[in-house]
This record gives structure tokens, C-alpha cells and sequence, in this order.
């Protein structure tokens, strides 16, 4: 698949930053501004789905500051699932593919500052998958309602059951993955929606690859909605589900 990016995909670096965005023109100035004084050896890639809002073209306007920003405009809400698989796509097609690719919202619940907490755990140990995770020791969530700690707690309990794995938390987004794990896995990643933070984790324990987690801290979106639909849960169901009856 041919991607038309916007930008200089042929700035290498070690580290490949993906962000997803809809309607984040409130939050990506100030991010890319955190991630990039983390000062380390990134590229920043940003897959917006056509917002509304003119997210895209703030990040053009970053584009002039800063030269290792990719920006791919999708034409319409395609689901995260999609935008993280393509932007693995897009960083393992560079002629200088990154070791290791971050993924992470693009509405502060996670905090830039902690890339370099994941990157270390990744160092550390030989792992496909490092997760932030937001239930092991050390780790937390603030500003969430009760209502949407119960829908967390819930789809993690099914994926740890239909997968049978011993992590914490399966569907915290805010990762690091090597560029190995990624090679082998990412023709078998199919996901729409949230469901892909299962999917990428099947992906690692089917081809015996070591998923580790490192505690983080959570915080509620302060600015603008929340994405996360019925449909989006409804699809992240059937497909732990599925996972049982097809391992």
C-alpha cells in the first residue's frame, strides 16, 4: 500500500513515535512540543483521520520547526487499530526503519515524559511488547468515573482469559514495541478499533516473544471528548472472544 506522507521520511532515527488523532487540535502543538524537548533520537509520526478541527494543520505548522515530524491524513475515521497498523507499516517501510516504535494517545492520558521509562524497560529485557501499564505495582489511573473503570477492569479480565496471559493490563495503548516483534507480526494485525492492543499481544506470545510492563500514571483527557464508542467496545468483545474458540 502506498502511503502519501507529508514530511521527510527519510530522517532516520532510533525511536518512531506514533500518534493517532480526531479532533486533537486543543492537545498536539503542546505534545509534539513535550516529546521533542525529551530530546531523544525520534521521529514523530501523527495518522489523522481528516479532523475537523484543523488537528493536521497545526502539525504542518510544527513541520517548520521541527524536521523529523511525519504527517498521513486519512480520509475519514478509519478506527485506532487501523491508524496504529498503518503507522507500523509506514516506519518499517523507511529505508531507515527505527529499532523501536512508541505508541500512545495523543490527549495526555499518557504522559510523554514516561517514553523514556518504556524505552528503558525495553533495553532491559529481550521483549517484543513493553506495556505501560496502568495495574501493576506502581501503576494508577486518575479522573476516571467508575462506570469506565469497570468497562477496563472487564475487558481485561476476558482478555487475560481467553488468552490466558498473566498480564495486568491488555489494553493499556501506551507501549513500546521492537522492530523485530513488529516485522514478524504486523501482515496478521487486522484490528479496527481497540482491539488491536489484544491483537498485538496474541501476536507476541504466538511467536514467542516477551511481553514486559512498566507502571505508569493515567490521567483522564482533560481537553476535549473521549473516542471510545459502544461499536469500539462491542468490536474489542468479539474479538477476545473469537480469540478463545481460534488460538
Amino acid at each position: 500500500m502506498y502511503y502519501q506522507l507529508i514530511g521527510n521520511n527519510m530522517i532516520g532515527s532510533d525511536i518512531g513515535i506514533i500518534l493517532p488523532t480526531y479532533r486533537e487540535a486543543e492537545n498536539i502543538s503542546k505534545l509534539i512540543d513535550d516529546i521533542e524537548n525529551l530530546k531523544l533520537n525520534t521521529s514523530i509520526l501523527v495518522i489523522d483521520d481528516s479532523s475537523p478541527d484543523k488537528t493536521a494543520k497545526i502539525v504542518q505548522e510544527k513541520q517548520n520547526k521541527y524536521s523529523n515530524i511525519l504527517l498521513y491524513v486519512r480520509p475519514k475515521k478509519s478506527g485506532l487499530g487501523s491508524a496504529i497498523t498503518d503507522g507500523f507499516k509506514i516506519f518499517l517501510s523507511s529505508k531507515q526503519a527505527p529499532k523501536y516504535i512508541v505508541t500512545m494517545d495523543a490527549d495526555y492520558s499518557h504522559n510523554p515524559k514516561d517514553i523514556p521509562q518504556l524505552l528503558s524497560s525495553m533495553y532491559e529485557a529481550d521483549c517484543g511488547i513493553v506495556i505501560g501499564s496502568r495495574y501493576c505495582k506502581g501503576g494508577n489511573i486518575i479522573g476516571w468515573p467508575f462506570t469506565r473503570k469497570i468497562i477496563s477492569r472487564i475487558a481485561n479480565f476476558i482478555a487475560k482469559f481467553s488468552l490466558g496471559l498473566k498480564l495486568h493490563d491488555c489494553t493499556s495503548g501506551f507501549r513500546c514495541y521492537s522492530a523485530t516483534f513488529l516485522k514478524a507480526a504486523v501482515g496478521n494485525l487486522h484490528s479496527q478499533t481497540y482491539e488491536i492492543q489484544i491483537e498485538t499481544v496474541r501476536q507476541a506470545v504466538l511467536r514467542n516473544f516477551n511481553v514486559k510492563e512498566t507502571p505508569i500514571l493515567f490521567v483522564n483527557r482533560k481537553r476535549g471528548k473521549s473516542k471510545l464508542t459502544w461499536t469500539e467496545i462491542q468490536s474489542y468483545i468479539t474479538y477476545t472472544l473469537k480469540a478463545i474458540s481460534f488460538p
